[in-house]
């Protein structure tokens, strides 16, 4: 293991397999609030990608009652991440400036807000697809925090060597968000109406954004952390003062995010080639999430004869493959770096294999049977899950001081990606009538994802800024 490789890790730990004392054992075993903490941020993200991915379910029944164009629907799919994008930098921003809990918890509440205000669109049927629009747009800039939250609250939370399993747990709900919503919301479009999708899932989030208040709380100044785990976590990396820190930490940290420094610091992250690169990878990897979050029950409908309630179930297939590569593939990680590997390699190893086998998604193009079609789906989103630890080396590499900014920036990225692929795929359906293109345009996107991590990301490890 290099030195640039250990820059979280406690210095006496040089062999591969190290001993470990009673004092460290009795510290490790002292207490498990951090995964209280990790399974609220879990069922938070699976919220928020039920938020996301309920127009995807309700879109068909939505486009016939509205009248809505496929055009208009992929337009629709992409206003979520144009506003997605903008706010993540501000997003970001205002992390570092106010903290997690604040800033987070009032996001939860504002997107279910947006998200319940969906399901009244049909009143105004002349001007639904202007207002709904508006809607995905304000969602959009509601999430912004999410992810970039997640990880300081996780960098926060978890030694080095637990934080690639927590990164690939908060960011696997995202497939486990259509296993438990995408059924649901099938039987609601069936049932009650495609309204319901929205009022009910928005519903969900008001409720744990306030359980947000009660459960989330920086290490150091939580009222259940034990000395044994508070020590667990420093000795291991954590960085526990991310949001409570002292006044000189707080004067320096208002400095650093203050006006134009920010720009001085977006350009650095730019510059530098680990960063820059698991940006590129992230925008590459979105772009496989983003045809799932978006088109995949439609072309379960449109391209292989399913029904509504039909494409809601199958669909939680591949999202279920989803999330058990995602847990996977942090295990494995944190099992690599445990057992003596480099953070880089650790983290590369389970990331390119991954994303390797998502690019056989394209196969789908050469078989007739739904049944053949959906394995490959589910092969293809196991791989995508078990490569999406971008979340983790974020974790990693980004600045304590700019944490949230590195972690807007990330997502920044991404949320491109969250643009650009729903309008490519209605490009080429309404051009071609086939999803053929689109599933070779999102096999292409994985292997150039291969590509970002193998040869522009060198070195994963924590940046000092300015360096």
């Amino acid at each position: 293991m290099s030195d640039t490789d250990r820059q979280d890790e406690p210095a006496t730990t040089t062999a591969p397999h190290p001993p470990r004392t009673p004092r460290e054992k009795a510290a490790a075993h002292a207490g498990r609030l951090r995964y209280l903490i990790l399974a609220m941020l879990f069922a938070v993200t699976t919220v928020n990608y039920a938020d996301r991915s309920t127009l995807s379910i309700a879109g068909d029944a939505m486009q016939r009652e509205l009248h809505i164009s496929s055009a208009e629907l992929g337009l629709l799919f992409s206003a979520f991440s144009w506003s997605y994008l903008v706010a993540q930098i501000p997003g970001g921003w205002l992390l570092d400036r106010y903290g997690s809990k604040r800033v987070y918890g009032a996001a939860i509440f504002l997107w279910s807000l947006f998200t319940m205000l969906q399901g009244a669109i049909g009143f105004f049927a002349g001007a639904a697809v202007v207002l709904l629009f508006a809607l995905r747009f304000a969602v959009g800039v509601a999430e912004a925090p999410s992810f970039p939250g997640n990880s300081r609250i996780v960098a926060a939370w978890f030694p080095t060597r637990e934080r690639g399993f927590a990164s690939a747990l908060f960011n696997s709900a995202q497939y486990f968000a259509t296993v438990a919503f995408a059924p649901l919301m099938g039987w609601l479009v069936t049932a009650l109406g495609w309204q319901h999708v929205f009022t009910v899932v928005g519903g969900v989030g008001v409720v744990l954004a306030l359980v947000w208040t009660r459960v989330i709380h920086p290490p150091r100044s939580h009222p259940r952390l034990g000395e044994g785990e508070l020590r667990h976590l420093q000795d291991g990396g954590a960085l526990v003062d991310l949001d409570a820190p002292t006044a000189e930490e707080d004067a320096r940290a208002k400095a650093v995010t203050a006006g134009r420094e920010n720009l001085r610091h977006m350009a650095f992250l730019l510059r530098n080639r680990t960063t820059l690169g698991t940006f590129v990878g992230q925008y590459f990897i979105n772009t496989i999430t983003w045809f799932f979050l978006t088109w995949f029950p439609v072309y379960l409908v449109q391209e292989r004869g399913m029904d509504i309630l039909e494409a809601g179930f199958v669909s939680s297939l591949p999202a279920l493959c989803g999330f058990v590569g995602g847990v996977l593939g942090g295990y494995v990680s944190d099992r690599l770096a445990r057992g003596g590997l480099s953070v880089t390699a650790a983290r590369k190893i389970p990331i390119v294999a991954g994303l390797l086998l998502s690019t056989g998604i394209i196969v789908c193009n050469y078989v007739t049977s739904s049944w053949l079609v959906v394995v490959i789906m589910s092969l293809a989103f196991f791989g995508k899950g078990m490569g999406a630890l971008g979340w983790a080396v974020m974790s990693d590499v980004a600045p304590k001081e700019i944490a949230g900014l590195a972690g807007g920036l990330f997502n920044t990225f991404g949320a491109l990606a969250g643009i650009v692929t729903p309008l490519v795929i209605g490009y080429l359906l309404d051009a071609t009538g086939s999803f053929d293109l689109a599933l070779a345009f999102v096999s292409v996107c994985a292997a150039l994802a291969v590509v970002s991590y193998l040869v522009i990301v060198k070195d994963i490890r924590r940046i000092e800024l300015g360096a």
